[in-house]
């Protein structure tokens, strides 16, 4: 086989390498380590931290195997398994301004009315807040009733719109993030964050493979960022599907 090409294959997780929050498949870890690691160089980047994208790849010693894991957007990096950086929403921010927005979204979560309400509505990450109305603590089949749900009732969309709209004096980006949830950062530390962390390789070219790539999902930036080369997928079949065309395998 020809030498590796300096080129970055980045992948979004969720409905892109595996369903949402559930693993990846024996059969396309192999093919992406197996098969396309060994001519281009593979990237991760998820609004997830770090511990959610171990889980959703069977392991950290998979993860190692990537040449970048780029969590929360890339707010905190690793590469070759080794932690590089990590950057601060709460110190970016400050407590009066992370608390007014923690505080504003459990009032909005206290008055609507869903299908089901769990626990974990909001997450603290590194790098983010992430709000989700169900709950992350829901059931699959809980999720899954909530999409349909959202589809029908446009619960998260109105959320972002009541957010950006309390909050448009905030330099700060509302996403919807996976199936069930939104994402908030400062705005510029969405996935495009994590191009900064690659730019001293100078890849001949870089691809980002994501499934939220429309105005509004969290794939969007990156997607249609001038230094990538975006790639709309459906599923993770889809995904494999459209690296065999790519890559000639």
């Amino acid at each position: 086989m020809a030498a590796r090409k300096n080129v970055l294959y980045l992948f979004d997780v969720d409905g892109t390498l595996t369903p949402p929050r559930q693993r990846i498949s024996e059969q396309l870890r192999d093919f992406l380590l197996q098969q396309v690691q060994p001519r281009v160089r593979l990237g991760l980047v998820s609004g997830s931290d770090y511990g959610k994208i171990v889980e959703q790849l069977n392991g950290e010693d998979v993860a190692a195997k990537f040449d970048y894991v780029f969590c929360e957007n890339g707010l905190v990096h690793y590469q070759n398994g080794e932690l590089k950086s990590k950057q601060s929403i709460l110190n970016h921010l400050g407590e009066t301004k992370l608390q007014k927005l923690i505080n504003f979204a459990l009032n909005y979560l206290s008055k609507i009315e869903l299908p089901a309400k769990r626990g974990n509505f909001i997450e603290f990450r590194s790098g983010m807040i992430n709000i989700s109305p169900v709950g992350r603590s829901c059931s699959q089949a809980e999720r899954e009733q909530f999409v349909v749900y959202d589809t029908e009732h446009r619960i998260r969309a109105k959320f972002v719109e009541a957010l950006q709209d309390e909050f448009k004096d905030i330099n700060l980006t509302f996403a919807l993030g996976g199936q069930i949830s939104i994402d908030v950062f400062p705005t510029g530390w969405d996935k495009t964050y994590c191009l900064n962390h690659v730019a001293e390789a100078k890849f001949d070219e870089i691809h980002f493979f994501g499934d939220k790539t429309v105005p509004g999902g969290n794939d969007y930036e990156i997607f249609t960022h001038e230094s990538t080369l975006g790639h709309t997928v459906t599923s993770p079949d889809d995904t494999k599907e459209q690296l065999k065309k790519l890559l000639n395998i």
